[in-house]
């Protein structure tokens, strides 16, 4: 299982690809105004006839690219101009999960606030933005990501909920502690398995995450 674990750990976050500085180089018009954060450039090639969710070559669109740079007046330009915030690009991800596995709070906050459901289905793996950021450690965005209704108990295609892959991908350390605690708070299902039938707490305890494994078997008593 390690090796298996040791390959997929590396994957689910692996699709969050910021323009490279080639593309940033190519990009012109709206995408490149995104980047910058220009909102007189956004109108600028918006006025020019630039489609607002017209996507580069990795099928981000401006509000993509925005995001990516944390470029909050562009975001809040792009989205009164009409940019979906539900749109996904080639690899999936939408513009919530690229904040969530960039463990930036204030783009993640912006987005929800301005509409950004927390909850779509992303990634080659079925997952959510909540999966990934527990996968992390990313207890502050797991949060808001509850508090804005993300399904807590949604399970991707590797049969792993948020509390498992905090688990089973995690490190043990007090972030993914935080990031556990915060998910049993929110009420998961710490009886959920993965394919092999193992619960969150047998998983924890086969990894030797004692602290964790406390905190499922407290919950357990209760």
């Amino acid at each position: 299982m390690a090796g298996a674990v040791s390959v997929i750990a590396a994957m689910p976050a692996a699709g969050q690809v910021p323009p490279s500085p080639a593309e940033v180089a190519a990009y012109r018009g709206l995408h490149r105004a995104a980047w910058q954060g220009s909102v007189a450039g956004i109108a600028t090639a918006l006025r020019a006839g630039a489609a607002v969710d017209g996507r580069d070559g990795r099928g981000r669109t401006a509000l993509h690219v925005a995001t990516h740079a944390a470029r909050h007046d562009a975001i809040r330009a792009l989205v009164a101009a009409g940019a979906r915030l539900d749109l996904l690009d080639d690899d999936r991800y939408d513009a919530v999960i690229i904040a969530a596995v960039a463990d930036d709070e204030a783009t993640l906050a912006l987005l929800l606030a301005l509409g950004a459901p927390a909850g779509l289905t992303t990634s080659r793996y079925d997952g959510t933005a909540l999966i990934a950021a527990a996968h992390l450690g990313h207890d502050g965005v797991v949060r808001r990501l509850i508090a804005a209704g993300a399904p807590v108990d949604h399970v991707n295609n590797l049969h792993w909920t948020a509390l498992i892959e905090a688990v089973v991908l995690g490190d043990g350390g007090p972030r993914h502690i935080r990031t556990v605690e915060a998910l049993l708070a929110a009420g998961a299902d710490r009886t959920r398995t993965d394919r092999a039938g193992r619960t969150p707490l047998a998983l924890a305890r086969a990894r030797g995450f004692d602290a964790i494994a406390q905190r499922l078997a407290d919950d357990r008593s209760r």
